[in-house]
């Protein structure tokens, strides 16, 4: 806003609702994935240190990595998983990856008390 000065907060909360990281202090002017890609966190994201080792989900056999769970303004990556664009059909495949991945990021919302 002009004439305001405003900072960004960028936080990665676990599904226990605990913040595992955060970043404070780049100017409000800058977008989202601009914050994400001049943090330490994406450097960890990028080159895949400091990550869990990739696991079995509950009652499965395969290893799958550990991923944050973005929006839109986020790039894809291996380690990121962001709704598909647009307006998808109902019931369509995508339309619910959508509707569980919203879900799922309902955790970073709740911890900040939303």
């Amino acid at each position: 806003y002009k004439s305001q000065h405003s900072i960004v907060l960028m936080a990665l909360v676990d599904s226990n609702y605990s913040f595992v990281y955060v970043n404070v202090g780049c100017q409000g002017r800058i977008s989202d994935g601009g914050v994400f890609k001049n943090c330490e966190l994406w450097k960890i994201v990028e080159n895949g240190t400091g990550l869990p080792k990739d696991k079995p989900l509950p009652g499965r056999v395969f290893a799958v990595p550990y991923v944050i769970v973005a929006d839109d303004a986020f790039a894809l990556h291996h380690h990121i998983l962001k709704p598909f664009p647009g307006h998808q059909e109902k019931k369509s495949k995508r339309r619910v990856f959508n509707y569980r991945l919203s879900r799922a990021r309902r955790c970073s919302e709740n911890a900040f008390g939303k």
